[in-house]
């Protein structure tokens, strides 16, 4: 499940590509089979890293010198890449995770390339904000979200550090309801009947990708989208 457009963050050939909070590896993969990149990933989570280099093999294209995959372990506070490394930044759904999320906006300036393209989303507001009114668990878990973005306050903070703002999208208007469904019955969220019965559609619908379910959840993303994503340009004279 792609968050990022790839049509709105064009890679190509030789692009260094970062995925930043790479959690279990879908946009780092992805960006692996969207062209001949080298594509990296950054997490803090070991358990995660191994998830993403186990879902890579089934995808490695080894007889493909062109493109390159690989994986650290790392803070967002402190990167350990030299200034201008790379010509794409990706960072999905991680901000809202990190105490000095302005820190690590810092370190992804510091690291792209001027000119390079920079995509990040966050939870939408409204419907993050129910999730935290249904319950105070969806937040307070170890490592869950410590903020609810105001997006433009978030890309105002971003464009001060010297990119322009170019397109933003909403994204998985499908996955809201059961966020909302998850957070109603918390306590049994796992086995609850409406939970794990949405669960299943979704699943479905991710495999399955009928006409019907693109063309509503396009509709309902401008309402009601899960996510806000934003892409940016950084200054090519920083």
């Amino acid at each position: 499940m792609k968050t990022v457009d790839f049509v709105r963050l064009p890679l190509k050939p030789n692009d260094i590509v970062l995925d930043l909070g790479c959690g279990e590896g879908r946009h780092v993969i992805s960006a692996y089979l969207e062209a001949d990149v080298q594509s990296v990933g950054v997490d803090l989570s070991l358990d995660d890293l191994k998830i993403t280099r186990e879902r890579f093999v089934a995808f490695d294209e080894p007889e493909n010198g062109a493109k390159s995959f690989g994986l650290s372990s790392a803070s967002a506070l402190e990167l350990p890449f030299t200034d201008n490394t790379f010509d794409k930044i990706i960072c999905s759904e991680v901000l809202e995770h990190i105490p000095d999320y302005h820190r690590a906006l810092v370190e992804i300036e510091r690291v792209l390339k001027p000119g390079g393209l920079f995509c990040a989303s966050v939870p939408r507001r409204w419907p993050e904000q129910i999730c935290w009114a249904l319950s105070e668990g969806y937040y307070n878990v170890p490592g869950g979200h410590l903020r609810i973005f105001r997006s433009n306050e978030l890309r105002e903070e971003i464009e001060q550090l010297g990119f322009k703002h170019y397109h933003h999208h909403w994204a998985h208007a499908l996955h809201v309801p059961l966020w909302w469904l998850k957070c109603l019955f918390w306590e049994n969220r796992d086995t609850n009947w409406l939970v794990t019965q949405y669960h299943r559609f979704l699943v479905w619908d991710l495999m399955e990708n009928p006409a019907l379910t693109r063309i509503l959840e396009k509709c309902m993303n401008p309402f009601m989208g899960k996510s806000v994503v934003m892409y940016f340009r950084k200054d090519a004279k920083s």
